[in-house]
């Protein structure tokens, strides 16, 4: 059964998607609608702006957002039988499975992006990489951080989870988790802490967007962040969205879900191929695409 992943923000790179645009007239197509609905041409900036200009929120999340569903969009010829994006990547998901109209997303998209950015702002945050520690132990020893706010935030494979949280609460955290046996624990170059309760501003702002967006049955099972678990009706789904930006990424869960159920070819679409580093890590034996 083959399964269709879509990275987050992170992966953006210069000049990504020009190629994309030059080569199909649909993908140019698409872009171009993109520029219309968003009110600037985001185009300008993915094929020709620098890497400080892409890593502005407000650009990056429409930016990875457009180049994964114009390169699945092009360089597909078959249907998935399950889907999964990881954070931000989980619009592009929805569009892929038809539960979300393209036009739809990427007012989400855009709408998410500009409230994360504006909760980022309230308040000095940030996440880190911790390496070589289960996800059972980083998850504890987060919890004893007291008087500040720190969470696991991304169970990305085995040995790796991404912590989120107040500047101090990730400081704090990082000295516990080498005290106890982390190989790493280092501050990420991001300067916010998503997937943590910092964004719940975010995503009381996002609320009514995505309770007002028409879902529809998706063509086949959406693997969803918040609980790993394959889905089907468009109101849950739609609530398990209103819940992704203060919970955590259960990426090693959503992968072990799928091959469960009887993935044993993945293909990644969008900028980068982090997602399939991820899954070979999760399960060595599964076919990249």
């Amino acid at each position: 059964m083959k399964a269709f992943v879509f990275p987050g923000q992170g992966a953006q790179y210069p000049g990504m998607g020009k190629d994309l645009y030059e080569a199909y007239p649909v993908a140019k197509e698409l872009f171009e609608q993109a520029n219309d609905i968003l009110g600037f041409r985001i185009t300008d900036i993915m094929f020709d702006g620098e890497i400080e200009d892409l890593k502005q929120t407000r650009v990056t999340q429409p930016a990875v957002f457009l180049h994964s569903i114009i390169m699945n969009q092009v360089m597909t010829i078959s249907h998935p039988d399950m889907v999964a994006g990881h954070s931000l990547g989980e619009y592009s998901a929805l569009v892929a499975c038809g539960a979300l109209r393209f036009e739809d997303a990427l007012i989400l998209v855009s709408k998410r992006a500009d409230a994360m950015q504006k909760a980022c702002e309230m308040q000095e945050s940030t996440m880190a990489a911790v390496l070589g520690m289960s996800d059972e132990r980083v998850d504890e020893i987060c919890q004893q951080i007291a008087g500040d706010i720190v969470v696991a935030a991304n169970f990305n494979c085995p040995g790796q989870v991404v912590i989120s949280g107040s500047v101090s609460g990730v400081d704090k955290a990082c000295e516990l988790l080498r005290e106890n046996g982390a190989k790493r624990a280092i501050r990420l170059q991001v300067g916010g802490a998503f997937h943590s309760p910092l964004m719940q501003p975010a995503a009381e702002e996002l609320k009514e967007a995505i309770l007002s967006t028409e879902f529809h049955a998706p063509l086949c099972p959406i693997y969803q962040n918040v609980n790993a678990y394959p889905q089907r009706d468009p109101e849950e789904i739609r609530q398990n969205l209103l819940l992704q930006l203060t919970a955590p990424v259960r990426w090693t869960q959503t992968i072990k879900n799928m091959i469960c159920d009887g993935a044993t070819e993945f293909y990644e679409y969008g900028p980068g191929d982090v997602l399939k580093g991820l899954i070979k890590k999760i399960d060595p034996e599964v076919q990249i695409g």
